[in-house]
């Protein structure tokens, strides 16, 4: 498999295009501890970043010892919409990769169009994805299912095996796995190496080095 020319490069968003992780573990921590469920920084790294809305969800009602109220996060969207205007920013070397790529890239996320469309807006990267933006609302699993990435390759209409997931959480790369694409963990955000490596994967911390690690997986 190795041998095949990659031919789309589909980017996770949060924390692979936009430098969004951090923001949201600071403000969930807040969020959560004021709905009586406490975690620590490392623990909302492990269980959150990536995680589908329900895996989330079942760890907060949990920890809280009751379930979520209908509607509960609509209080709290004043305090992440602030947070996102004042400090996201683009994961530096972005710009470079999208620029250097000679292959087609789109951008499959478990976030909704919405809270995508409006992180590549604040960034000014909306215009690079439009009309190749695939959400985990599109479909009946998120990652870590392989259903999101499959869904995208079939509508760039590319094979899976000619795919490459640029991705920064366990549960990303573990979908790309599981959908026979090639993984590229980033590890220059919030998650450790070790939680990313693994089979038909490659484990990398400085972004613009992603276009040479293409040539090199796809060699």
């Amino acid at each position: 498999m190795t041998g095949d020319r990659v031919e789309l490069v589909i980017f996770d968003c949060d924390g692979v295009l936009v430098d969004s992780e951090r923001i949201y573990c600071r403000v969930d921590r807040e969020v959560f501890a004021r709905l009586g469920a406490e975690f620590t920084e490392a623990e909302l790294v492990e269980h959150f970043v990536g995680s589908p809305k329900e895996i989330w969800t079942a760890l907060v009602e949990e920890r809280r010892g009751e379930p979520l109220p209908p509607d509960w996060h609509e209080p709290f969207r004043p305090l992440y919409d602030a947070a996102l205007d004042a400090e996201l920013t683009v994961v530096e070397g972005v710009t470079d990769v999208l620029d250097a790529l000679d292959v087609p890239f789109c951008l499959a996320s478990n976030g909704s169009h919405h809270s995508i469309r409006r992180n590549l807006t604040r960034t000014g990267l909306l215009d690079r994805f439009e009309g190749r933006i695939f959400s985990a609302h599109d479909v009946a699993r998120g990652k870590p299912a392989p259903d999101l990435f499959l869904h995208a390759a079939a509508t760039m209409g590319v094979a899976p095996e000619r795919c490459a997931v640029v991705e920064d959480s366990a549960y990303g790369v573990r979908a790309a796995r599981a959908a026979g694409m090639r993984a590229f963990g980033y590890t220059g955000g919030l998650t450790a190496a070790d939680r990313l490596t693994g089979e038909r994967t490659v484990v990398f911390e400085d972004m613009r080095r992603l276009p040479a690690l293409l040539g090199v997986m796809a060699a």
